[in-house]
């Protein structure tokens, strides 16, 4: 059989050599009984090898039963894939088959294999020995002559370094392996697939498909696609509904072509991280430590600060606090009228509403604040005008809705309400 009629025959597009090879391996399995473990990256086209080795081995008239483990939740993983009795767990009305029980005799493709529990795993092991199961519920074992293809983008021999994956079922599962190389190893493929996708989008709506520029062209080829084969074809779809014309230039398909993240292919495939690159993140982490500690410093000299003004009927500001004053409003000038929405402080602000409607006034004197030259003065002195219009902004932003706003500020609505008093701004 050649490979040609095998691609034509699932769709699978593309000369390169690994892929070619992917293909050959998975003709050769197909009519041995044996176990086989499918490895790619997410988006690279493994789910078409299991259908290759079905349609070429003794059970293609028989069912073909795919399963996505990854979606299935933990709780009732069991129950999917074995079956269950009535009346085994809240909610089982009825007996219930499972996948294998469905598969039983054909094939069973399970995808993301390393999202299975490790109960499940150990079950899963007993299928693939003795070909035995227990529904859910059930002390009855039942049989199924089932083959099994696992396929997964994660590296399972780091899985079972951390004790997330069996050894053992891995070595079941692994009779033969087949490698899907990801997009960026095909960059010969990747115009073809594009125009292939274009034409089948296009063909379907029943809308013009779309043409590269020869730049365009390299672009598309030039690019990292962290996403394959499955990040192509929404691209592809996406230009050709999108495009303001039927000629795609390479200025158009920037528009659609975000800078790649990080590779999502095995970790054993992936360039080990080397100690420049770790050192970077430990000095960010620490970085943001340190920010961390410094703005719950500024907090706490905040708490001790509103505290001694409530208990400080002429409104004095001690030196020590005058110094915390200029710090906070030369780092932030909003600090003040963000620490309101604090609990403790709202809950002193409480109190000295309820003693007197008048808002607090601070009016630092010249005895009490020493150490201050005549542009640090000015600056201080700006405070309740920075917050003024702080406010003022918001409420126009928000046509007036105080709600809002004070959400904007980051402050309680009832010490916005305050403030707009204590400035007399009209709404």
């Amino acid at each position: 059989m050649e490979t040609s009629d095998i691609k034509q025959r699932f769709g699978i597009v593309g000369n390169d050599k690994m892929l070619e090879q992917a293909i050959t391996t998975a003709v050769q399995v197909a009519p041995i009984q044996l176990s086989v473990l499918v490895i790619g990256e997410s988006g690279s086209g493994k789910e078409s090898f299991p259908q290759i080795i079905h349609a070429y081995s003794q059970r293609k008239h028989r069912p073909y039963v795919a399963v996505n483990c990854g979606a299935i939740p933990e709780g009732t993983m069991d129950s999917e894939l074995f079956g269950h009795m009535k009346g085994s767990f809240t909610g089982a009305l009825s007996d219930r088959k499972g996948y294998f029980e469905e598969a039983d005799t054909g094939t069973i493709f399970l995808d993301e294999i390393a999202e299975l529990p490790l109960s499940t795993q150990a079950k899963l092991l007993r299928v693939l020995e003795k070909g035995e199961y227990m529904r859910v519920g059930s002390s009855t074992v039942s049989k199924t002559d089932v083959r099994i293809v696992a396929a997964t983008n994660v590296d399972l021999e780091q899985a079972i370094a951390e004790g997330r994956f069996r050894e053992d079922l891995f070595y079941r599962l692994n009779g033969v392996m087949i490698r899907v190389p990801p997009l960026r190893n095909r960059k010969g493929d990747i115009a073809a697939l594009f125009h292939k996708f274009t034409n089948d989008f296009a063909d379907k709506n029943k809308m013009p498909a779309v043409r590269l520029t020869a730049e365009a062209t390299e672009l598309l080829m030039s690019y990292d696609w962290p996403g394959n084969v499955r990040q192509l074809k929404n691209i592809a779809e996406q230009v050709t509904v999108l495009s303001p014309n039927r000629n795609v230039s390479p200025e158009v398909l920037l528009r659609f072509m975000p800078q790649p993240p990080r590779h999502n292919e095995p970790q054993s495939l992936l360039p080990q991280v080397d100690g420049s690159h770790r050192q970077a993140f430990n000095s960010e982490r620490e970085l943001l430590y340190k920010v961390l500690f410094d703005m719950r410093s500024d907090i706490n000299d905040l708490k001790k600060l509103v505290m001694e003004l409530l208990g400080n009927s002429k409104g004095d500001i001690s030196p020590e606090n005058a110094q915390i004053i200029k710090r906070l409003y030369q780092t932030n000038p909003t600090a003040l009228l963000a620490a309101d929405s604090r609990d403790d402080v709202q809950q002193a602000e409480e109190f000295s509403y309820m003693q007197d409607d008048k808002p607090t006034t601070i009016e630092p004197s010249s005895e009490n604040i020493t150490d201050y030259d005549e542009a640090d003065e000015d600056q201080f002195l700006s405070i309740p005008g920075n917050e003024k219009e702080l406010i003022r902004k918001a409420l126009d932003k928000y046509a007036g809705r105080r709600k809002l706003a004070a959400k904007e500020l980051g402050i309680s609505e009832r010490t916005l309400y305050r403030k707009i008093r204590e400035y007399n701004i009209i709404i």
